[in-house]
């Protein structure tokens, strides 16, 4: 297979073994030999040799929303193209009793690793105090958490996220910038609401009190009448994507012109946000590079080798029209 594919034995084995070394032509090469020569790995053999099944154990909740559905498809994607199988548990309850019969249906089949997606403070205090003898990442942008030596957090950086919102807004001359927030049990409605009040501090703006919502369209919508009946801003912040639709309808129903009357950005990027009436300026969370970091850093964890990376990746702000933008 290294003769057709042009590359020594090492990298092969590399490549076989999800190295993050190797380039990502070279990789392709290595991949399309395998298919045109029909390679299959004995995967119970090599587990005998390395004592590895390159298995990944993954638990998640039970949310069709689209921050933990994304993160979930990116990193299965990621942990496919690194060579790894994924084996998912989807839990719709979390305590301790739930954590540990999961965890030890992973470790009874032998996995390398857990994932946690974690964006609830019921899942992350679920997983604190569970003993896990391999390594643990959990994808969140959870606070500092007593997780284990053996357990590192990784995730979006949704206060960086939430002041780029706030800063564009600010930097277009509003100063009533309210915040429409999702439901605090969730992380990122936490760092979100937190990372509006930083970038307001660092103005010198004192904003409205935040409305706190849940996350969907419904919510959005129900939190827009109240504001046009109580007097609008000039300009909001939403939490999320999904609010900020919800946000639209309700201001469209009273006629009142999203990015002319007011300016509203929301958070998530998420299918279809450019063709909201008007398209919504917003925040695109890198999914893909959130998966691609989780499996950095438990390879890095298996070879002994840690990762040294960033634990949160940026976002970027994604400028429309509902912001009172012209692009």
């Amino acid at each position: 297979m290294a003769s057709a594919a042009g590359v020594s034995h090492q990298t092969v084995s590399r490549v076989l073994n999800g190295h993050p070394s190797v380039r990502p032509e070279t990789r392709e090469r290595v991949q399309d030999a395998i298919a045109r020569l029909g390679y299959r790995r004995n995967s119970a053999a090599r587990a005998l040799v390395t004592r590895r099944t390159d298995t990944l154990g993954v638990v998640t909740p039970a949310s069709a929303l689209y921050g933990p559905t994304s993160t979930l498809v990116a990193f299965e994607q990621a942990a496919r193209e690194a060579g790894w199988y994924v084996s998912v548990a989807t839990m719709r309850r979390f305590d301790a009793d739930s954590m540990r019969t999961a965890v030890e249906h992973f470790l009874d089949h032998g996995v390398d690793g857990l994932v946690v997606i974690a964006p609830t403070t019921e899942v992350a205090q679920a997983v604190v105090g569970v003993e896990v003898p391999v390594p643990v990442v959990m994808i969140s942008s959870a606070p500092e958490l007593p997780l284990g030596a053996n357990a590192v957090a990784v995730g979006v950086d949704q206060r960086f996220g939430a002041r780029l919102a706030t800063r564009h807004l600010l930097e277009r001359g509003h100063r009533d910038v309210l915040h429409v927030a999702g439901p605090q049990d969730w992380f990122d409605a936490q760092d979100r609401l937190a990372g509006w009040r930083e970038e307001c501090a660092a103005w010198g703006v004192t904003p409205p009190e935040p409305v706190t919502a849940g996350w969907s369209a419904d919510d959005g919508y129900a939190v827009g009448r109240r504001l046009v009946a109580d007097g609008l801003p000039g300009a909001i912040f939403a939490a999320n994507d999904q609010l900020a639709l919800g946000l639209e309808h309700a201001f469209a129903d009273a006629g009142v012109h999203v990015g002319e009357d007011l300016a509203l950005v929301g958070f998530d990027d998420e299918a279809g946000s450019a063709h909201y009436l008007p398209p919504l300026t917003t925040v695109r969370q890198d999914f893909a590079r959130l998966g691609e970091r989780a499996i950095a850093v438990i390879h890095g964890a298996l070879t002994g080798k840690p990762d040294t990376g960033a634990r949160l990746v940026a976002p970027e702000l994604v400028v429309r029209r509902s912001s009172g933008a012209t692009s």
